[in-house]
Parts: C-alpha cells; sequence; structure tokens
C-alpha cells in the first residue's frame, strides 16, 4: 500500500488506538494488500471519548461495557449496579484504554 494512504488512514483513525501501536499499524498497513483497505476504512471503529461520555453518565447500567462488546462485564456491572458504585469510578479510567485496545484487535483481525 502506498504511503499517502497509510498516513491518510493513520490521521483520520489514530484517536481510537494507543499511541505506542501506531507504528505497529503502519507497518502492518505498509504490508496489506489494496484490497482489504477498503475493509478496513469501512470498519465502525468505537470513539473512546464517546464510551468515557457514556461510562460517566450512565456507567452503573453497565451500558458501556455493553457498547465495547464486553456483554459479561455489563451484566455484572447492571446486576451490581456498577460494583456498588466502585466498579463504575474505576471504569471511567480504564474504560478508554479498554476501547482502544478492542479497536486495534478488530483492526488487527483485518489485517492478518
Amino acid at each position: 500500500m502506498e504511503q499517502q494512504k497509510i498516513d491518510m488512514y493513520l490521521v483520520t483513525n489514530a484517536k481510537y488506538f494507543e499511541s505506542h501501536l501506531i507504528p505497529h499499524i503502519s507497518e502492518s498497513l505498509a504490508r496489506m494488500d489494496d484490497s482489504r483497505y477498503i475493509v478496513l476504512q469501512s470498519m465502525g471503529l468505537k470513539d473512546p471519548t464517546t464510551i468515557l461520555i457514556i461510562s460517566i453518565l450512565c456507567g452503573s447500567l453497565g451500558i458501556d461495557r455493553f457498547m465495547i462488546g464486553d456483554t459479561g462485564m455489563g451484566i455484572g456491572k447492571l446486576l451490581t449496579c456498577g460494583g456498588f458504585g466502585i466498579w463504575t469510578i474505576v471504569d471511567w479510567f480504564l474504560i478508554q484504554g479498554r476501547t482502544r485496545e478492542l479497536n486495534f484487535q478488530k483492526v488487527q483481525r483485518v489485517m492478518m
């Protein structure tokens, strides 16, 4: 894939990934076939900032975990009212990292 496409993808989507993973994504994109680039561009990645806002507003119901695909943890938060509030507060600090991690795993499956 040409460098211009790689740079454009990274500029557009860097907020969805941890910053230390950007060089790895760039290298993987360089090795990737052009036909997969269209699939990669059309992927729906979760915005970590949006998930954080949802976590702050209604994290005790587990909605934030349901949105990122952690169904088991979402059910746990729902049944315990966010771990009696403690789990909810802890998630305010962890949910963005978890969202970025899941986005990276999703992109990695396409690039393989």
